[in-house]
Formats: C-alpha cells, structure tokens, sequence
C-alpha cells in the first residue's frame, strides 16, 4: 500500500508521515521523504542568489521513485511525503491512497516565519515558497480519491488510518 501525502511547507506532512507509520509499525511501514531525494545545492538552480529548492527540477526524481517501488517490495505501508508529492505522474502512478493536507497562506506564513530549520528565510522567499505551492505542491484538479484534511486541526489518525486500510 503506497500512499502519497502532500500540502505545503509547514503543513503537517512529515508529522503525519511519521504518525502513521508509528501506528502501523516500523516493520510493516517505511517513510520516504522527498526532501531526502534532493539535487546537490551546486546542482539547483538560484533565485535572487538564494537556492531555490521549491520547483519540481530540485528533485532527483527517478532516485525517489525507485525507492518508493524497492521499499513497496518490502514494507505493507510506504508513506511518501513532500511539496511535490502529487506533481509527477510517474509518481502518482503508484499510489493506492493519496491524503493532503491543506492550510491557508496566513497560518502558513506564521509558521513558516517560526521555523529555523535552514536559517531565518527572508520575507520575499517565504512568499516565493508559497507561490511555488500553489503551482506545484496541490494535487491536479481531475486527481480523483484524494482525502484532503485541513491542517490546522488535530490529526484524527483513526479516520486516516480507516481511509487507508480501505480498498
């Protein structure tokens, strides 16, 4: 059962991931992050001198999805995560479940400013990031069985859990 998670930065996503995957068991369920399958800096393109890790090009696409088939072979429940967790049909091919997170751009920007995880981002680049969500990081309009949850709330891991045990 591979399922993709999306949303934006900040949304809940690895959380989640992790949650689930506590919840099936580590020996039956594996987190695959995006994150973990990025260009090398010298390999990404720039904006206003800043690495611009928001566009699809930053991911070493064919990597993920390899990991994602090896692991789907070995563990009952792969979770797969990121910005552009719905952005490549290649990838979205695999899935059996999809979930996304959504969350508006005030909340998004608040938490964003709180988060120290690369350094203190600028204020342009944070709404850069936003930006590269809403061309990227949303599931296509015609994506069907997508359960979407909003990510301000609490995780109700029980409705999650039931969704993606169901065929």
């Amino acid at each position: 059962m591979i399922t993709g998670i999306g949303g934006c930065s900040n949304s809940g996503k690895s959380a989640l991931a992790n949650e689930l995957r506590n919840f099936f068991g580590n020996d039956k369920s594996v987190v695959l992050c995006q994150d973990d399958f990025v260009k090398y800096s010298g390999e990404l393109p720039k904006i206003d001198g800043h690495t611009d890790w928001e566009q699809p090009s930053s991911i070493k696409i064919d990597e993920f999805i390899n990991a994602v088939k090896e692991n789907s072979s070995v563990f009952e429940y792969v979770f797969v995560e990121g910005l552009f967790a719905f952005w490549f049909d290649r990838l979205n091919a695999l899935y059996d479940k999809k979930l996304f997170l959504e969350l508006d751009k005030a909340t998004f920007i608040k938490r964003k400013k709180n988060d120290y995880r690369w350094g203190k981002e600028p204020d342009w680049y944070i709404e850069h990031i936003w930006n590269s969500y809403l061309k990227y990081g949303r599931p296509p309009e015609d994506m069907t069985g997508v359960f979407k949850m909003t990510a301000t709330l609490p995780v109700d891991i029980q409705t999650i859990t039931k969704h993606i045990k169901s065929r």
